[in-house]
């Protein structure tokens, strides 16, 4: 509601504008947005300032500014956020909010917000160490969890709209399989387009970059990478290892995502080493959640890498490669563990063997002991038992 009574008054700001003769000169939307939003703040009270004070105020600044002053302006500006980050609100900009309808506004659902509860939770116990926030501080929480859980939640159901697209139903009177199409909403929209109100959204905040634009054109990766290996998977075509490893590597953008736009929260540069080594970990998690939900991957055509790895090297040497590729990862894990600062590591060692424990892995590693479950030679005939087996649980609950 506060964005539509805000977008109201530039509107009506711009038509006195044009009743004026005030438009930008050069034709330009851009112009006339950032003249109502100036005139707008002109007019707002300001201590015992009268309006036609502030006009001569203005008036003599405008003769002495220049580009270069506000150039050094905006530097100031941006050191003063991350000397006091903990001080100062959450800063907002709405440059382009007028932009913004109902119609294209982002929206979420219910259950993307719980599917992402999880992500959240686990992210604000393990991220908010390298930001040196205290999770167990409410306010260290719920200063940014609307930034974080609106985010979050918006890409859970970007996710959920991408593995309705590789849902395999089994065709009328036969046993194969055919691959339906679902995508939610409109099945002309991309998504890429899907993600655009979040892209908007983000930017009328001042929390994009250009990394995490970046980041968020990874997610769009992903989830095309997901649709070719796992479409072909389904038809016994062949897979290129490479497409699996940048698969895995971009599946945890949602983590980088909510990194960078803390980064953006607190005022802070990004920190390289720190991504880095983030990164690594981020590896060694989506591949330990891929062995532990294998059997529920292969029921719902989505990505696992043991499923790619199977599939390119076949159910004996699967195993032996894939547990090649996690002992690189955990060199590399160990290195980057070394650069950090000894605080840092200590508290994030701490948070992954908490994890481990919650998931019913104990163990001296903290991630647990690597369990490679068996692999499913036939998927189709397994996705098609425990298809009957829940159709046969739901006739024995009726």
């Amino acid at each position: 509601m506060e964005a539509l009574l805000e977008l109201e008054k530039v509107q009506r700001v711009l038509s006195l504008m044009g009743s004026r003769g005030l438009s930008d000169s050069d034709g330009s939307g851009g112009g006339d947005r950032f003249l109502a939003h100036f005139l707008l703040f002109l007019a707002q009270p300001f201590d015992s300032l009268a309006i036609e004070k502030k006009v001569v105020l203005i008036s003599e600044l405008l003769r002495e500014v220049n580009s270069d002053t506000l150039k050094e302006v905006q530097r100031l500006a941006s050191l003063e956020g991350t000397n006091n980050r903990e001080d100062e609100p959450t800063k907002k900009f709405k440059t382009d909010g007028e932009k913004l309808t109902i119609q294209d506004a982002p929206m979420i659902g219910f259950d993307a917000m719980m599917r992402a509860n999880s992500t959240l939770e686990d992210f604000c116990r393990s991220y908010f160490i390298f930001h040196g926030l205290d999770v167990n501080i409410p306010h260290s929480v719920f200063k940014f969890l609307p930034f974080l859980s609106f985010t979050e939640s918006y890409i859970y159901q970007l996710d959920a709209s991408n593995e309705d697209s590789l849902l395999l139903v089994p065709e009328n009177n036969s046993s194969s399989t055919v691959l339906e199409r679902k995508i939610q909403g409109s099945s002309q929209m991309s998504l890429s387009d899907m993600l655009d109100p979040l892209d908007n959204l983000l930017q009328c905040q001042g929390l994009m970059t250009d990394q995490l634009r970046n980041e968020l054109k990874s997610g769009i990766q992903y989830w095309s990478l997901e649709r070719k290996l796992c479409q072909a998977l389904s038809r016994k075509d062949k897979i290129s290892i490479e497409d699996v490893m940048e698969a895995i590597h971009l599946k945890s953008f949602d983590y980088r995502v909510l990194n960078l736009m803390m980064y953006r929260l607190t005022g802070q540069q990004v920190n390289d080493l720190h991504m880095e080594f983030l990164s690594v970990s981020e590896f060694l998690v989506e591949i330990c959640d891929d062995l532990y939900d294998y059997e529920d991957d292969v029921v719902n055509n989505t990505f696992n890498i043991l499923r790619m790895f199977a599939a390119i090297y076949g159910p004996l040497d699967a195993p032996k490669m894939l547990a090649k590729c996690i002992g690189e990862a955990e060199e590399k894990y160990e290195s980057f563990s070394k650069k950090l600062d000894p605080s840092i590591s200590r508290s994030y060692w701490r948070r992954c063997e908490e994890a481990t424990k919650e998931g019913g892995k104990i163990s001296g590693h903290a991630y647990g002991t690597w369990n490679i479950p068996p692999l499913i030679g036939d998927e189709e005939s397994f996705r098609l038992d425990r298809l009957n087996r829940g159709d046969a649980s739901a006739m024995a609950i009726r």
